[in-house]
């Protein structure tokens, strides 16, 4: 009986693995101290922001910064495409994930890119706004 409630509720608050990845959508959004509109409101986050989930109930999402952080943000403001941040001074993106491979391009710390590709082998396939894409080493990112 006590298996089955802790399944149910972990069903209900839609429990997330600590690998789970979100990104904010195409407009801002606010985060806040507490999932309700009348918690605290802490800050503005740009569009595509990557997030870590922690927490997932029916109109919110308990999120962490990549500095540690957590937060609620509002389930809809979410967007559907995933992204990562770059964490290293300067990334460079690879024309195919292997130290060998031809750059592409550089990125510069905190440069978002949207994941075009899943995680493998230490690399993660990414996109620029400006079109240009190729692999990033996952380590010189965050939110892959």
């Amino acid at each position: 009986m006590k298996r089955l409630v802790l399944l149910l509720l972990l069903g209900y608050f839609g429990a997330a693995s600590a690998q789970d990845f979100v990104s904010v959508g195409e407009k801002p959004a606010v985060l806040y101290d507490a999932p309700s509109l009348k918690a605290k409101k802490l800050f503005i986050l740009g569009p595509h922001y990557p997030l870590e989930v922690a927490v997932v109930l029916e109109h919110w999402v308990k999120v962490r910064d990549s500095d540690g952080r957590l937060f609620w943000i509002e389930k809809p403001l979410l967007g559907q495409n995933h992204y990562v941040m770059i964490t290293a001074p300067f990334a460079e993106i690879r024309q195919s994930a292997s130290d060998d491979s031809p750059i592409v391009f550089e990125a510069k710390s905190g440069v978002l890119l949207e994941v075009t590709g899943a995680a493998a082998n230490g690399w993660i396939g990414v996109t620029h706004q400006d079109g240009q894409s190729g692999f990033v080493k996952a380590s010189q990112a965050w939110g892959g």
